[in-house]
């Protein structure tokens, strides 16, 4: 099946060279200068099934555009972008993107990455017929459930929207509760053989799956740091 990818980037020569290169591997693929015309093309015509987002735009910070992106949708998100500082990585996946990519880039690395992100949201939604449920937090005013038949997080009545990325990390250590996971092991598992930067990129995206799922993000008692070792998941009963 044809997959569909928005990219959207100021730059007219940029998107045309990958509009080229991933039309020649099969996407189907829509563009935009401007974030404005971004987020109205997924109002309209909902979400692609990957996007490539510039920072620099011309109309609104990129960091504001993924954030607009996230309130509705979980499409995967990857920034590709002149800016190469480490605080501007972080600020992007802490906005919702999923991966990170400097320019100029190699575009055989953008294709492995946007293939990677798709296995994992593939991935995702191939739980939906696991037919499992496992309490994580047992608050009697609201106990916290990960739904993996419904590829959902649940506080109470109240459903989490999570990333895929973030709702992968947390069926991973749901796997084993109580045993650590190394960022090397929750890389190779998420990211696969795909993934060429920082090993960082996994603390990223635990805090905001902290700040989604914990009580008190400030000190977690679910997803817990083992300093040293990794991440480790811990049900509260």
């Amino acid at each position: 099946m044809t997959a569909n990818l928005m990219i959207v980037d100021d730059d007219a020569e940029v998107r045309e060279a990958l509009r080229l290169a991933m039309e020649d591997e099969g996407y189907e693929v829509s563009e935009a200068e401007e974030a404005e015309d971004a987020l109205t093309h997924l109002r309209s015509n909902g979400a692609p099934d990957v996007m490539i987002v510039e920072l620099m735009l011309g109309d609104m910070d990129g960091f504001d555009c993924i954030r607009e992106i996230r309130r509705d949708h979980d499409v995967p998100i990857i920034v590709v972008s002149a800016r190469d500082d480490t605080h501007d990585v972080v600020a992007a996946l802490e906005a919702g993107a999923d991966d990170y990519v400097t320019k100029p880039f190699e575009i055989k690395e953008i294709s492995a990455r946007m293939r990677a992100l798709r296995r994992r949201a593939r991935l995702t939604a191939e739980r939906e017929s696991a037919g499992r449920e496992l309490l994580l937090d047992g608050d009697p005013g609201a106990p916290l459930i990960l739904d993996r038949d419904g590829g959902a997080v649940r506080r109470g009545e109240e459903e989490i929207r999570l990333t895929i990325t973030e709702f992968r990390l947390l069926c991973e250590l749901a796997e084993t509760p109580g045993r650590v996971l190394s960022r090397p092991v929750l890389l190779e598992r998420i990211w696969d053989d795909n993934f060429f930067g920082d090993e960082r990129i996994v603390d990223v995206h635990m805090r905001r799956l902290r700040t989604k799922i914990e009580r008190d993000p400030s000190a977690p008692s679910i997803v817990v740091t083992v300093r040293g070792l990794g991440y480790r998941l811990d049900i509260r009963r």
